[in-house]
């Protein structure tokens, strides 16, 4: 018999319950990386590339999706410079959370506080979409190098059987995604993404 850990029992029965509740319905809108400065990162074992960066936003998704109009996918880190403790992180972590309840469901939050080893950081997981695509979305909000930032893991799927797919692909992955970020330790530091493209 498979045993399964605490969180991943709770992906999967968060994943049941947003199936059996009509939540998840596609009609719904609902330390630094050296890497970065090259233009790649890696996130769960795998390479991403950097594809656009505008305002502090950079994108970065896997080979073979370029297109990002299209993307599965994508891993994004947002810098605000003028975030530089843990209470303006906070601000900056509920300013997150409300702009993904404007636009979709909030399936999950945490914080952990801050200890002697490390500042304070919050999770948010959210489901995003439209009519064509759902999108989970796991945003970690933490100060990298003194400065606030949010590194975001989104998965899409699209299609008019987008729902299912998302319940079973949450069931399957929510878990590890969030341990994946929760213990990422090569979030780009402020001054690698600075050193990025910019795009028109």
């Amino acid at each position: 018999m498979k045993v399964r850990s605490r969180a991943t029992h709770a992906w999967m029965v968060l994943a049941g319950f947003l199936l059996h509740c009509g939540v998840l319905s596609a009609n719904d809108a609902l330390a630094a990386s050296p890497a970065a400065s090259a233009g790649t990162l890696t996130f769960g074992g795998k390479v991403y590339h950097h594809r656009w960066s505008k305002g502090g936003q950079h994108e970065f998704t896997r080979e073979g999706d370029e297109d990002l109009s299209r993307w599965r996918d994508m891993v994004t880190v947002n810098a605000h410079d003028a975030v530089r403790n843990a209470e303006q992180l906070a601000a900056l972590a509920n300013s997150i959370l409300s702009n993904y309840q404007r636009h979709g469901k909030i399936l999950r939050t945490d914080s952990k506080p801050r200890t002697p080893q490390r500042p304070a950081e919050h999770l948010i997981v959210a489901l995003l979409g439209n009519p064509e695509f759902l999108e989970a979305a796991f945003a970690r909000i933490v100060l990298v190098d003194g400065v606030g930032e949010a590194a975001v893991y989104s998965h899409r799927i699209y299609g008019k059987e987008a729902a299912k797919a998302m319940g079973e692909w949450l069931s399957a992955n929510g878990a590890s995604i969030e341990k994946t970020l929760m213990t990422w330790d090569r979030i780009p530091a402020p001054a690698a993404l600075r050193s990025l493209p910019q795009s028109k």
